[in-house]
């Protein structure tokens, strides 16, 4: 169930500011308990145009939305129902004819200065699926309940990607052998409005940005890169935190030491080195950077919900992704772990894509039953059934995904 922070963004707002958007005053607004919402707010925050209605709004300043499981279904993943995840304000008045890409830093032999006209003609392009996951999906589930969006599910995305690759644009420029890391700057607003603080500012080492996959970015699924998503330019780097595929991008940084740009330090997208206690502290000296994602599955078809008739067989289908791994086995269970069955599991479509999978289900009675997946990467590590161990990031989360069916 979605936790009460999850609400839209106004409810956390005064009375005084609920008056201003209702144009009328709350009546009894005194008496109103703090964690009763009132009636009909889903009507006021609309999710940005082009959004399926029934993706979930965490937050609308900045934006970030969720994707329902069942709404993942798509093979490649619609421009209409990709989850949201910024950290500052969209850019404002984008003229592509006068985008530029600055290529620099201790570790670039030169500066390079990049239309986008020059990175399409200059440079062969590629197109690959490519998954995107925010760090926190699943963050919802840890307890005590740490701070961030509280995403379920739904925080993941398997899009295709066409761009050129940020080995050659980086060649082209020249790289010093002491270079150990990218860093990327983009054109989003941080939320005080100040030009000069960047929202963030991450990046990944110089192995992760030379793969095939790494690429600048812009286009998706054959169009031009919807704005929320990064228009016009966007680095992709499949496999790793999502956080990594710096939008609206306009500089990247060939540093000589790990990036030290925004979200890269203390907390922000950092795991503890060993096992802490739930709700433990913990020396920022003492956590690392996540790099690589997690093995992880999510069931797209049934919806959570679903009432079947006794006797007829449910086939079942969905995704599974292992970071820069390949997704070895798939199964499920509909007695709670204690037996599995194995699935039908697609090859990716390229390194780094998510992975389909299938499976036809049979149910011995009538009554309540729930659906766990779990799928199995290639060095044979298998999903947990139960949430994993807590951080206090609220990251990675890669628990058995579960639906409810009842059969009657």
């Amino acid at each position: 169930m979605e936790k009460s922070q999850n609400r839209r963004s106004f409810i956390q707002k005064s009375i005084l500011g609920l008056t201003t958007v209702l144009g009328s005053e709350v009546v009894f607004a005194k008496n109103l308990p703090k964690k009763i919402e009132l009636l009909g707010e889903k009507a006021f925050i609309d999710l940005p145009e082009g959004k399926n209605k029934e993706l979930m709004l965490l937050n609308d300043r900045p934006w970030n939305v969720e994707t329902p499981a069942h709404l993942l279904d798509d093979e490649v993943t619609p421009a209409d129902k990709m989850f949201i995840r910024n950290n500052g304000n969209l850019p404002e008045n984008i003229d592509i004819s006068k985008w530029e890409l600055v290529i620099e830093g201790e570790s670039a032999k030169t500066r390079k200065v990049f239309t986008l006209s020059e990175l399409k003609t200059k440079f062969k392009t590629y197109t690959y699926q490519l998954t995107l996951e925010c760090a926190g999906n699943g963050r919802y589930g840890f307890s005590p309940q740490t701070s961030g969006n509280q995403w379920q599910e739904g925080a993941v995305s398997c899009a295709e990607w066409t761009g050129v690759r940020l080995r050659d644009v980086l060649e082209s420029v020249g790289i010093k052998d002491d270079a150990v890391y990218i860093g990327y700057y983009g054109k989003d607003i941080h939320l005080s409005g100040d030009v000069t603080k960047p929202p963030i500012s991450r990046g990944v080492p110089m192995k992760k940005a030379l793969e095939d996959e790494t690429l600048l970015a812009w286009a998706m699924n054959g169009k031009d890169i919807p704005l929320m998503h990064g228009f016009p330019l966007r680095l992709v780097v499949g496999g790793w935190p999502a956080s990594v595929s710096g939008k609206w991008l306009n500089k990247i940084s060939i540093r000589n030491k790990v990036h030290d740009g925004e979200k890269m330090s203390g907390h922000s997208y950092r795991m503890p080195a060993y096992p802490i206690e739930a709700g433990g502290k913990i020396a920022d000296a003492d956590l690392k950077i996540i790099e690589s994602m997690p093995v992880k599955s999510v069931i797209t078809y049934p919806k959570s919900g679903a009432m079947l008739e006794a006797g007829r067989t449910l086939d079942l289908r969905g995704h599974a992704w292992a970071g820069d791994l390949e997704v070895k086995e798939m199964h499920i269970s509909i007695d709670f772990g204690a037996t599995w069955q194995k699935c039908d599991l697609r090859k990716p479509k390229n390194r780094l894509a998510w992975q389909h999978w299938s499976a036809k289900v049979s149910f011995p009675t009538k009554g309540y039953y729930e659906i766990w997946a779990k799928a199995t990467d290639s060095s044979g590590v298998s999903q947990p059934m139960i949430i994993p161990a807590w951080n206090p990031g609220g990251y990675l989360n890669n628990s058995c995904h579960r639906i409810a069916v009842k059969i009657g």
